[in-house]
């Protein structure tokens, strides 16, 4: 029997029973989230389901997360990711299981991320005849501050639970669902989000001369940095500098003594991130000068993500197994990701190399039509926005079976073949 003929043997196990249960957990997640290093319900209800699977359960785990082992015979082992925290955003995609946590939001996907994982560790589970090794399913906390990742190995991860041969997840995203999406090499970019502190002083709105206005001067500054990209980046080279934030005063009539902005820069090369956080200083404490500030501006950061980079060799072999399954029309590439991801630390901190892909997560006659409208930006919410809201299905039972069909690819063959 091939390796494809015994992941489909065991993807039918994925019937309506189970999937009805993963919906349900996956509308109760997304009604019940929690921002990062804060998941405890999360982690609870992962730690219920995973232990009646048979696995082996540790929680507090880099403080929030959740490891699960099943070992079945020798073999090797396969390290599946999923991310479980959520964003500060107020929801607005009025579905009937929407965010009951005022203010906080699986805007980014998260919660089918953990349904996936958990639907493939059931699936594993109930198949140990077909396969050997170990599955080490990990569930990090705070991926979107870029923090996990990193607590989950500082808190020895690989001593207390052994070093995989391969880092294999998944993250879903706006496109059909259907598709999976994987490049390799340079996959995701690296995050420097600063915060930064201008420095006035403050006076009545109607006496300006007696004041040095910190919003003039954040204004400035925000209009400046969009020259960074555009006139310090070479055309062939990639940057992003967003600012996502700007807080000034409290009243019309006040000039007020300081202005706060916050900066999101992603880059895809050490230089080109020299270059652009170079730029960035000297802007901000230009524009300062310039305004005759009697402070210097603080620049500070807020948290950091590195350059995220797919094993070539992994990612072949794993998308063979997966194209397998779904069917290799369904594979694409759609270049390196301007967005940054810390799964890689997984990989990096112990040399293990890593497959992290795409996941469709969008009805796709609804794609298609506004595409073909021209009015995909505007009708298709992006991750982190209040609308983002993946169709159920085929979204997560094509994330359990291309997860599955992975973790396949790389655990031994049952004991009784070996």
């Amino acid at each position: 029997m091939t390796t494809c003929d015994k992941t489909r043997q065991v993807l039918a196990r994925l019937d309506a029973t189970l999937t009805q249960d993963l919906e349900a957990f996956y509308q109760d997640l997304h009604a019940h989230p929690e921002l990062s290093f804060e998941e405890h319900r999360t982690a609870a209800e992962v730690s219920r389901r995973a232990r009646a699977l048979g696995y082996e359960v540790t929680e507090g785990v880099g403080r929030t997360g959740v490891v699960a082992k099943l070992v079945n015979s020798q073999g090797p082992t396969v390290l599946l990711r999923a991310d479980f925290d959520a964003l500060p955003v107020t929801e607005r995609t009025g579905l009937p299981y929407a965010s009951t946590n005022e203010g906080v939001m699986h805007a980014c996907g998260h919660d089918a991320h953990v349904t996936c994982l958990l639907g493939a560790m059931a699936l594993l589970a109930g198949a140990r005849d077909q396969w050997s090794g170990s599955v080490l399913a990990v569930f990090q906390p705070a991926e979107e501050i870029g923090q996990g990742a990193q607590a989950m190995v500082d808190d020895n991860l690989y001593a207390r639970f052994g070093t995989p041969d391969v880092i294999l997840g998944q993250h879903v995203m706006s496109f059909p669902a259907g598709i999976v999406a994987c490049h390799p090499g340079l996959a995701f970019a690296a995050t420097d989000a600063l915060k930064v502190r201008m420095f006035g002083r403050g006076s009545h709105a109607s006496m300006p001369e007696a004041a040095i206005d910190p919003v003039v001067m954040a204004a400035s500054t925000v209009m400046r940095l969009q020259t960074v990209v555009s006139r310090e980046i070479a055309s062939m080279d990639r940057a992003v500098v967003t600012v996502g934030a700007l807080q000034a005063g409290t009243k019309d009539n006040v000039i007020p003594d300081e202005a706060e902005l916050q900066l999101n820069i992603r880059t895809y090369t050490p230089q080109v991130r020299a270059t652009v956080l170079g730029a960035v200083q000297r802007i901000v404490r230009g524009e300062a000068t310039a305004a005759g500030a009697q402070q210097d501006p603080e620049i500070s950061t807020m948290h950091t993500f590195p350059l995220m980079v797919n094993d070539e060799d992994a990612c072949a072999r794993t998308l063979a197994a997966i194209g397998d399954v779904i069917g290799h029309d369904r594979l694409t590439d759609r270049g390196a990701s301007s967005g940054s991801e810390d799964v890689g630390v997984f990989g990096t901190s112990a040399n293990v190399p890593v497959c992290y892909w795409l996941l469709g997560g969008i009805d796709p006659d609804t794609y298609r039509r506004a595409e073909a409208a021209g009015t995909r930006n505007r009708d298709i919410p992006q991750n982190h926005s209040p609308y983002f809201a993946p169709v159920m299905q085929p979204t997560l039972t094509n994330g359990v079976a291309v997860l599955t069909a992975a973790a396949l690819a790389w655990l031994g063959p049952a004991a009784r073949e070996a």
